[in-house]
């Protein structure tokens, strides 16, 4: 692995779940400084009580000379600053761009410029075959990052994509619990829709794993197993709720851009991966693997094919490893 003692590290939209979580994980490692950028002074505040010991930058990643002054320094960055909330983008396709798409490209310019070793950016399943403004402009991102090292450089340059993560700001976790305290009922899409359950602490896993194995270029995928909303939902309230499944279950419809199934990897990735027990790795065009693991013509690695929990006995370990939902989500 790639030392970060006595690294400089800057975490882009750092005051999120994921910051948070991956802030824990690198004290253990020794680093000089955590620097947390993010535009969100509430929120720094917030986290600087938790972890006084980090430096804190406001700064918004639109703003390539902010980026310059906060990359000064800097061994590693990861970049999870986004713009993630599907009807938001649906209604403000614009702003996605800007700072999923733009401020990205200021990300990998700035970075380059301060020779930053290693950035690894965040992405998402909604990447995949894209049917959102959210999805898209990060299926934008990951070709900006990728991109990058085909011409060399001394910046590594990787990305990381996910499905949901349980209990992140913006993910049902957080709004089923809400409306459990509320006594209203739990509100899905369609009880058939699936989803991809990791935990914050396998996404910050994913994350390392990237930083250690990227050569330039890949996208690395944790594989995950899935589960159904309804599925989801009935075990929540059997966990939290006092009424346990007595509490009500609404079907609300599908929102503007949502997918009934979520793709992690597609027919085409897939014929270019390499692949172990754990994780999948996507390599770029430009540099194609020695070996890779080529799967029949076709096939997609989805939340619809992945390994399937169902029931509460199955879900409910999943839940208890995510642990309690924090107040930053």
């Amino acid at each position: 692995m790639r030392s970060l003692s006595g690294a400089t590290i800057l975490i882009t939209g750092g005051t999120g779940s994921f910051g948070n979580r991956v802030a824990r994980h690198l004290l253990d490692l020794g680093p000089a400084q955590i620097r947390i950028f993010s535009r969100d002074e509430k929120k720094q505040w917030e986290m600087q009580r938790r972890w006084p010991g980090f430096r804190y930058v406001i700064g918004d990643v639109r703003d390539a000379g902010r980026l310059e002054e906060a990359m000064n320094g800097v061994d590693f960055v990861f970049h999870a600053a986004a713009l993630k909330q599907v009807p938001s983008c649906e209604s403000y396709p614009l702003e996605a761009i800007k700072t999923n798409i733009l401020g990205t490209q200021n990300i990998c310019a700035t970075a380059r410029a301060a020779g930053v070793k290693t950035v690894v950016a965040l992405s998402t399943d909604k990447a995949v075959k894209p049917v959102n403004a959210m999805g898209t402009s990060k299926a934008m991102m990951e070709k900006l990052v990728c991109s990058q090292n085909q011409f060399g450089g001394p910046t590594t340059y990787c990305c990381v994509r996910y499905g949901n993560v349980m209990g992140s700001r913006g993910s049902v976790i957080p709004l089923f619990l809400r409306q459990i305290r509320e006594e209203i009922p739990l509100t899905i899409t369609v009880p058939h829709m699936t989803r991809f359950l990791m935990t914050l602490d396998q996404s910050v896993d994913l994350v390392f794993h990237a930083m250690t194995m990227a050569q330039g270029g890949e996208i690395f995928v944790r594989k995950a197993p899935a589960c159904t909303v309804l599925d989801l939902a009935e075990a929540m309230r059997r966990r939290h709720s006092p009424r346990g499944a007595e509490h009500p279950i609404q079907e609300v419809g599908i929102r503007p851009g949502e997918k009934i199934h979520e793709i992690l990897v597609n027919e085409y990735e897939l014929q270019r991966v390499g692949e172990t027990e754990t994780y999948f790795t996507i390599h770029p065009e430009y540099r194609l693997p020695r070996q890779p693991s080529p799967q029949p013509l076709g096939s997609e690695y989805s939340s619809e094919n992945t390994r399937r929990l169902s029931g509460f006995d199955q879900i409910d370990p999943l839940l208890e490893a995510a642990g309690v939902v924090e107040e930053y989500t």
